[in-house]
């Protein structure tokens, strides 16, 4: 189906509406009704919201046996200034749709319009709006959700605009396309005292400067892993600015992320181990806990074949990935929930990248998306 040039300017003023009107991860429920408001037009079976937050799903049912593909898109922003100056630009001070949500949730909307026009002949298609995917916590929550169980589909399928490769051309991968992710939070309690009297307290500095050194030097040891791991300090403090105090208090931390789920459990364990140790050495107690945890996202091969198949009958450049992304997508849920595949279109070579203040999503591509994603759904369901 090609859209017409009508329907598709009405997608182009969606997506820069959505724009302009952002909302942070958990708080998108001006989103959601207005996404809601344009799937009503487009006759859907039922629409569920509420999911996993502010999370919405429309449902078009074809009355008939077979499959339920989901096709999901997520739409929450970001805690970033924008730095555009273009009219529709974030009406909101830090915050703002610098990752391309505008547009993935635009292209959903597109793919109504078209299971509007052309229904489908068997099976069911669950188009799942996704809060809260910066934080890792929106698909967790949303299959968590009752009110999912009744939408639980055979497969899934979503995409990921790519800002820094060719503009309009598919970008696939059999098996981990986007990596594990987890940030470790490390609270570490030795004993404040006078600063004329550091002998009286016990100072967590020497333990934090060490943790991170270890910490960093674990990565670097490559026979312990399988494949591909990295870990980041991204944040460290120690005591407040009092001149007159030895801290007593210090947190740690970092951001773990690996190709692999497996070895992801081995980096948690051996890094718990690292601070562990070095605590019970200096007498500093030790809490550790976990923040903003994304599974890598595991294509499955039937579904990554399917991408091609669908690419190739619309004549869409592809390319096959050599390796996985290191950034995270909390789709890695949905890849342990059913055969899936999360693949990239992408952005432009030149495009500003992904998180950049000055990124816009490109029009451009929500033509060939919805097009991909409504050939998908016909080799799914209408052969």
């Amino acid at each position: 189906m090609t859209l017409d040039s009508k329907t598709l300017r009405e997608l182009i003023d969606f997506r820069k509406y959505l724009h302009q009107n952002p909302e942070l991860s958990g708080q998108e429920k001006q989103t959601s009704k207005t996404i809601e408001n344009f799937l009503k037009k487009t006759n859907p079976s039922s629409i569920v919201t509420g999911l996993g937050g502010h999370g919405l799903a429309a449902v078009y049912n074809s009355g008939k046996a077979g499959p339920t593909v989901l096709l999901r898109a997520d739409m929450d922003a970001l805690p970033i200034q924008e730095s555009n100056s273009f009219e529709y630009r974030s009406k909101y001070h830090g915050v703002a749709h610098l990752c391309g949500h505008d547009g993935h949730s635009t292209i959903l909307a597109g793919v109504a319009v078209g299971l509007q026009k052309s229904p489908l002949k068997k099976g069911r298609v669950i188009l799942l709006f996704q809060p809260a995917e910066e934080t890792g916590q929106g698909a967790a929550a949303v299959i968590a959700d009752e009110k999912f169980k009744p939408l639980t589909p055979d497969y899934a399928f979503a995409l990921h605009n790519l800002p820094g490769f060719k503009r309009g051309q598919i970008y696939l991968r059999e098996g981990t396309f986007a990596s594990a992710s987890t940030g470790l939070i490390a609270k570490l309690k030795g004993l404040s005292s006078h600063a004329a009297h550091p002998e009286d307290g016990n100072n967590p500095d020497l333990a934090m400067a060490k943790m991170i050194l270890e910490l960093n030097n674990l990565v670097s040891q490559k026979e312990r892993f399988d494949d591909f791991t990295l870990l980041t300090v991204i944040h460290a403090k120690l005591g407040e600015v009092a001149f007159g105090t030895t801290p007593g208090n210090a947190t740690l931390m970092a951001t773990l992320r690996t190709y692999l789920d497996t070895d992801m459990e081995i980096l948690k364990a051996e890094s718990e181990s690292i601070i562990k140790h070095i605590g019970k050495e200096n007498n500093i107690k030790v809490d550790i806990t976990y923040t903003e945890e994304f599974p890598a996202t595991i294509n499955s091969s039937e579904c990554t074949a399917l991408v091609q198949r669908a690419s190739s009958k619309l004549d869409l450049q592809t390319h096959q990935l050599k390796n996985p992304f290191r950034w995270s997508e909390d789709f890695g849920h949905f890849t342990q929930l059913c055969k899936a595949n999360l693949f990239g279109v992408g952005s432009g070579e030149n495009h500003p990248q992904l998180h950049n203040e000055d990124y816009d999503f490109p029009d451009d591509i929500i033509e060939p998306s919805v097009n991909l994603f409504r050939e998908i759904l016909e080799l799914i369901l209408n052969n």
